[in-house]
């Protein structure tokens, strides 16, 4: 991809996923899960890309976390704690690149509207739930020159509908 492109100018790592388990009738495994699905995706893809990243002027680093990870509710143990991972490894990068002219943001969306969360919350009250447009608009900033002084920035996603 970087022969084809010429290079990496914007990294946005959004893989992750979502497991509800409470600590009594979950265990490590769930947590282990969470981790390498939110946390270790992340780390792997910035590890591969940083060369490239520190070869661009302006580079930029965008982390997709969750509203969880400030406040979780029951059940949402493992996953809160993977997306805390996510907001401490934003934070950490923003400062160890920040020589760089690279920037570091996070966003933490509340629940994302999609097809799956529909699916696993059938008759949940969706109206406040984020639209994927209005998350990507947000991630759409974060990548552009107007951003350009904000890094280390966690930035809470609550509400959007188109």
């Amino acid at each position: 991809m970087v022969e084809r492109f010429g290079g990496v100018d914007v990294l946005v790592n959004v893989a992750g996923g979502f497991v509800w388990q409470t600590l009594q009738d979950g265990g490590p495994e769930t947590w282990a899960r969470m981790y390498a699905m939110n946390v270790a995706t992340a780390v792997t893809m910035t590890k591969a890309a940083l060369a490239h990243l520190l070869e661009r002027p302006g580079a930029r680093i965008i982390n997709i976390g969750a509203g969880a990870s400030t406040k979780a509710a029951a059940g949402m143990g493992g996953y809160a704690a993977s997306k805390s991972a996510i907001s401490r490894l934003t934070e950490s990068l923003a400062d160890e690149l920040k020589s760089h002219d690279i920037t570091v943001n996070a966003v933490l969306p509340s629940i994302i509207d999609t097809s799956a969360n529909r699916a696993d919350m059938p008759g949940a009250d969706t109206s406040d739930w984020v639209a994927p447009a209005a998350l990507a608009d947000i991630v759409l900033f974060l990548a552009s020159p107007a951003a350009r002084a904000v890094s280390g920035a966690l930035i809470a996603v609550t509400r959007g509908t188109t």
